[in-house]
């Protein structure tokens, strides 16, 4: 089957665009050097329960038609669409900028997240390699990490994931918003199976790593028609957390979003985008703290109840608050002549 060509909505902070008047060319992933000098991203936001990332790169070959980060693509003179997709931009020297900062007295060692903006396990890193190496220099410096992904490239790391578990603290979650195959497929073109997703859960917890599930985000019409089973696979799989966030269309997304929901199923993208309007207050997007992750009204409540009764049910633990011993150190320096023997 042919590809269908997806909008690259226009860059509002772009002086020109190009608008092709026949079919679009089907456009092939190209790589960018990001030359910044920093590699940790500070965030103070409410809703998130970290405050420093890492995104060795920007912009995702995924392709995930809903991703929240995609407006972040429109600061580098990107568009939010197809342009998300296929320019990757990537910061090559990652792990030493991550050893600089953990170098800087003023790093204390704190939780960081892998990754923000991006999958810090999709396509380009089986070769270009740069989340392991920022593991790696993680696991040097016992600094303790969480991960986000939906990639099963994350197995080739369990070496280092279990150097990180064993001497500072790591926890891993996969994300699987949509159980159906043919609609993940759809909206989700450049990631693995659901059930592939599943498997990596069992592989990471019979390593002994501490893995979550996801369900993220939630798509009304879509992701709760399987929410439950997602929650059982998962569970079965070795999951012992689990968490949701209801789908966000800021800016850009939303019309990324409608066109490749209307272009991929047809029959359902009004009755999604209407569910869509009824947990954000007739709108597709509600950007206030608090509620962009949950939204709100009857149909959202009917979201977190089912999640709610579900993990109760299948007995998932409650996220661990409970501060941890600090591990942080810096490895002692080798002079050079010490070196030498």
């Amino acid at each position: 089957m042919k590809p269908t060509p997806v909008a690259n909505p226009p860059n509002p902070w772009a002086s020109t665009a190009v608008e092709y008047l026949e079919e679009v060319p089907l456009a092939r992933v190209e790589v960018f050097e990001d030359a910044s000098r920093n590699i940790l991203a500070s965030d103070d936001s409410p809703d998130l329960g970290f405050r420093w990332s890492v995104n060795a790169y920007r912009g995702c070959n995924h392709g995930c038609a809903y991703c929240y980060a995609r407006p972040t693509h429109e600061y580098l003179s990107f568009g939010a669409g197809t342009d998300f997709d296929t320019k990757i931009v990537v910061k090559r020297e990652a792990p030493a900028l991550l050893r600089a900062a953990f170098e800087k007295p003023s790093w204390k060692g704190e939780l960081v997240m892998f990754s923000g903006v991006t999958d810090c396990y999709q396509p380009l890193e089986a070769s270009l390699r740069l989340t392991r190496g920022c593991l790696e220099v993680c696991a040097e410096y016992r600094n303790p990490v969480s991960i986000v992904t939906k990639a099963p490239l994350i197995e080739r790391d369990l070496d280092v994931l279990r150097r990180l578990n064993e001497q500072a603290s790591v926890r891993v979650a996969l994300s699987v918003p949509i159980w159906d195959e043919a609609m993940a497929r759809a909206l989700e073109p450049g990631v693995a199976t659901p059930r592939r997703r599943i498997e990596t859960i069992r592989r990471l917890s019979q390593a002994g790593i501490p893995t979550a599930v996801m369900v993220a985000p939630i798509i009304p019409a879509i992701s709760d028609e399987g929410l439950a089973e997602v929650l059982e696979a998962a569970r079965e799989a070795g999951a012992t957390g689990a968490g949701y966030v209801l789908l966000r269309l800021p800016r850009s997304v939303k019309d990324v979003f409608e066109a490749r929901l209307r272009a991929a199923l047809p029959l359902r993208a009004e009755k999604v985008l209407h569910r869509v309007r009824e947990t954000r207050g007739g709108a597709l997007y509600d950007s206030r703290f608090a509620v962009r992750g949950r939204g709100e009204g009857p149909y959202a409540d009917a979201i977190a109840q089912a999640f709610e009764a579900t993990t109760r049910r299948l007995g998932f633990g409650t996220r661990d608050q409970l501060e941890r011993p600090a591990t942080f150190r810096r490895p002692p320096k080798v002079s050079p002549q010490l070196a030498l023997f």
